[in-house]
């Protein structure tokens, strides 16, 4: 009989994560206290929140708690490739890192103690604009309902950076509109 994994993530944690979400106005410290509660409560070794450079092409990392520097530093995160849950728009679940040549630094991965990854995408309006990958020294048994809980997080999260990315461009408008001359803002 093929039985249920335990289910993780149950609402009163996520009712908390979500509040967090909606309440904060610093992206980073955000990302920070993020990565920490999903660390905290779902007991998993570390997580990652990372966005996407367009002009780099790549991943870089906003925030991350319990990961160690070292690891943190092996090198870019590549944003392509068909096993990259940023590519697909979909998690992408590695449940052992010793089988699976979806993992783009083994070698560093086993030395830092991961064993299974979540990956999953933070989407704007459908589009990937980031990645939260929570990762965990055992054999995970990931519930269907953890997943999609994930999923909804990552959503959430992508609606907060995309007005957190408006919100700077306005100020930035509104700062250039202040140095403006007078003169040039007087109408004809």
């Amino acid at each position: 009989m093929n039985e249920q994994p335990e289910k993780k993530i149950h609402f009163r944690e996520f009712k908390a994560l979500s509040r967090a979400i909606a309440s904060y106005d610093d992206l980073n410290l955000l990302a920070d206290h993020l990565s920490e509660r999903i660390c905290r409560y779902f007991e998993v070794i570390g997580c990652s929140i990372m966005l996407f450079d367009e002009r780099e092409q790549q991943l870089f990392r906003l925030s991350s708690f319990g990961i160690s520097e070292e690891y943190l530093k092996k090198g870019p995160i590549l944003a392509d490739g068909r096993y990259s849950a940023f590519v697909t728009g979909e998690p992408i679940f590695i449940k052992n890192f010793q089988n699976d040549r979806r993992i783009q630094y083994p070698e560093e991965a086993v030395r830092e103690g991961l064993v299974s990854m979540l990956s999953v995408p933070v989407k704007y309006r459908g589009s990937p604009i980031g990645l939260i990958r929570v990762y965990h020294n055992r054999i995970w048994e990931l519930h269907e309902d953890d997943l999609e809980s994930f999923r909804i997080l990552a959503d959430f999260l992508g609606v907060v950076i995309e007005n957190n990315g408006l919100q700077n461009f306005l100020n930035q408008v509104k700062d250039a509109f202040g140095n403006l001359p007078v003169r040039l803002l007087e109408e004809d």
